[in-house]
């Protein structure tokens, strides 16, 4: 099978494979989408992600696809279901998993970073972290899940309550998402903070009430002159310490402030603690997907979450070297790996 093979920083090589071995509780999946991640670009530039990642191994953890062959033990799928997974396996027995805290898991398998991925023809999952896809979602879409459901665990851990003021940092994906979920929150306003014009564009076809260009415009100044002068809650979706310290800053009395972007793991941020104590602030990290892949499935199959206005290419597992390695080529929009092509 044809797969894009990680061998250590800015070596990713496509080349053939042996398709996976099937155990009892495995299900074989034909990959069919396979999006890329930041987690993936952390990865690449030899930075720790979510997760450890040994080389050589196959990246891409969200990912969807049919169904080719399963286990003898497996029940609940068979050959030709259309699927998508939750790439985070837990052991179930650790100490975190026994505490309800299953994401901070002592043992996790993680597909796609400490096992083989979907950046691959085929990839073999746990049954128990296969999903079916609903009527209504395509391929596209199913790989979209994942990171819809990290985006839901960030979301509740938010409490945003209707009416309240909600600024997004950051117009990509996850940040277009953030924006909708807000809204679905209950959010009365909601304010995008993006310097790149086409994405603000998509953010108010998508229900943003206000867009800022934070190289041309005073951010502080649009939203007191838009009306928003008690932000509730701001959601750091880039991943910078100029933007997180951007939340600190633009975030109202009592607000949440969630550091949903990730940064690199030797960055630092400066913060007054002044500041936090003054406007009694509560400043939040989110931590993957805990048992929102569901959810997340519904959301999509119901059409009350657009996650196709952000996808800006599908494309071949030839592309996948350059789109990691350029950033310019990401600021584009979300690409789809189709391993087919």
């Amino acid at each position: 099978m044809r797969s894009a093979v990680f061998y250590g920083k800015h070596d990713l090589r496509v080349e053939e494979a042996s398709v996976p071995q099937v155990g009892s509780q495995d299900v074989l999946i034909q990959v069919k989408a396979c999006g890329v991640c930041g987690t993936d670009v952390h990865i690449y530039q030899g930075d720790k992600g979510a997760a450890e990642v040994t080389p050589p191994t196959i990246l891409g953890h969200e990912f969807s696809g049919v169904v080719a062959e399963v286990g003898n033990e497996v029940k609940n799928f068979k050959p030709g279901d259309r699927v998508c997974i939750d790439p985070n396996c837990y052991c179930g027995k650790c100490e975190p998993c026994q505490d309800g805290n299953a994401h901070f898991c002592q043992h996790m398998i993680g597909y796609g970073t400490t096992v083989n991925g979907g950046f691959a023809q085929y990839c073999a999952v746990r049954e128990s972290q296969v999903y079916p896809l609903g009527e209504n979602t395509s391929f596209e879409q199913g790989a979209m899940t994942e990171p819809v459901a990290c985006c839901l665990h960030g979301i509740d851990m938010c409490e945003i309550k209707p009416g309240y003021q909600v600024v997004v940092i950051g117009g990509g994906m996850i940040g277009l998402l953030m924006l909708q979920l807000a809204r679905l929150a209950g959010a009365s306003r909601i304010a995008l903070v993006e310097p790149v014009e086409a994405k603000r564009q998509v953010a108010l076809k998508l229900g943003a009430d206000l867009c800022i260009d934070p190289v041309n415009q005073d951010v502080k100044a649009c939203l007191e002159k838009a009306g928003m002068n008690w932000v509730r809650t701001v959601i750091e979706c880039v991943g910078k310490p100029a933007t997180i310290e951007q939340a600190i800053d633009i975030a109202g009395n009592k607000a949440v402030v969630m550091m949903f972007g990730l940064t690199k793991p030797e960055e630092c941020i400066s913060v007054k603690p002044f500041q936090i104590f003054q406007k009694e602030l509560t400043l939040k990290a989110s931590y993957i997907n805990p048992y929102t892949q569901k959810r997340a499935l519904d959301l999509i199959d119901s059409g009350k979450l657009d996650v196709t206005s952000m996808i800006y290419e599908v494309c071949g597992l030839e592309k996948l070297d350059e789109i990691l390695r350029d950033p310019a080529a990401r600021a584009k929009g979300k690409y789809i790996i189709s391993p087919e092509k």
